[in-house]
């Protein structure tokens, strides 16, 4: 377990015991492109996925996933969301931070909401760049922006 940027978060592995407070972020944070129940159980059981939560309060307030693709030498964030009440206090950037530094690969990409600004500027202060659009990315045919961040 570690100890969030400002000590009231803790983030810690998360399991398929997590699955109903997962769907509920997932709802919240997602209402347009929340993962159906048999992506959430590939999430957290798939291996190479790193997957870790953020609790506050008994509850999860905040989860990541990064795809790690040996072959391909590349790792994608998958998901990473906090809940709104939460938002803005650090917790996206701890999730960020904490699944980077488990995965060793040098190119690391996610896909985000091109409307999506505070998360698009939490991503370039950490170092990712926009590569490119994906069309009709989400659910609703919005199209996604794709971001990269190469390592050392």
């Amino acid at each position: 377990m570690e100890a969030g940027t400002s000590g009231w978060f803790t983030i810690e592995s998360a399991n398929l015991k997590d699955l109903g407070g997962l769907r509920a972020l997932e709802t919240v944070c997602f209402p347009r492109d929340a993962w159906p129940l048999l992506d959430l159980l590939g999430v957290l059981s798939m291996p190479g996925v790193v997957r870790l939560k953020a609790m506050a309060e008994g509850r999860m307030i905040g989860f990541v996933a990064g795809d790690v693709r040996q072959p391909e030498r590349i790792a994608w964030i998958a998901t990473i969301g906090v809940l709104p009440e939460f938002r803005g206090r650090g917790v996206g950037a701890a999730l960020l931070q904490a699944c980077e530094a488990r995965i060793t690969l040098p190119l690391l990409r996610l896909c985000v909401r091109k409307d999506n600004q505070e998360a698009i500027r939490m991503y370039e202060r950490f170092g990712y760049q926009r590569k490119g659009e994906w069309e009709a990315y989400y659910q609703d045919g919005s199209p996604a922006l794709v971001m990269e961040k190469i390592r050392g």
